[in-house]
C-alpha cells in the first residue's frame, strides 16, 4: 500500500496515530495492544525521512514518539477530550440517577436530555465546584 501525504498531512497523521494509541494503550499497563505500538512505531519511523528527527527517539530498540513530541502540546488535546467526555458521562449518570435509572425510552428521552443540559450548564459555569457527596 502506498499513501501520499504532504508534510503537513503527515505531521497531522503523527498526532492522530499518537492519540489513537494513547487511547487504546495508556490505561492498560503491561497488557498493552502491541500491534498498535508497532503501527505507531512504523508511522513515526518515517520522521527521519522528512526532517522531523526531533519527534522520535529509540526505546528498547523501537522507534517511539520523543519526549519533545509528547510534551509539545498533544496531551492538551487529549486532556480537552477527556474533560469533555468526563462531563458528558457525569451529566448523563446524574440525570439517570435523578430519574431512578429508568430505562430510556421515547417517553422519557426528552426529560433525560433536559436534565443533562441542566447539569452541563452547571459544569460550564462552575466545573465540579458545587458537587457534593453525601452518605
Amino acid at each position: 500500500m502506498q499513501i501520499e501525504l504532504t508534510e503537513k498531512e503527515y505531521r497531522r497523521l503523527l498526532d492522530m496515530v499518537y492519540i489513537g494509541n494513547w487511547v487504546l494503550n495508556s490505561a492498560r499497563g503491561q497488557d498493552r495492544f502491541p500491534d498498535y505500538d508497532k503501527v505507531e512505531s512504523k508511522i513515526f519511523s518515517y520522521c527521519k525521512d522528512h526532517r522531523m528527527e526531533s519527534l522520535i527517539e529509540r526505546w528498547n530498540g523501537e522507534i517511539v514518539p520523543s519526549r519533545a513530541f509528547a510534551e509539545g502540546g498533544i496531551h492538551e488535546a487529549i486532556m480537552d477530550y477527556e474533560d469533555a467526555v468526563f462531563f458528558d458521562i457525569l451529566a448523563e449518570e446524574l440525570a439517570r440517577r435523578d430519574m431512578n435509572y429508568a430505562p430510556i425510552s421515547s417517553q422519557n428521552y426528552e426529560e433525560l436530555m433536559a436534565r443533562m443540559d441542566e447539569y452541563m450548564d452547571e459544569f460550564e459555569r462552575n466545573g465540579t465546584d458545587h458537587l457534593q457527596l453525601e452518605d
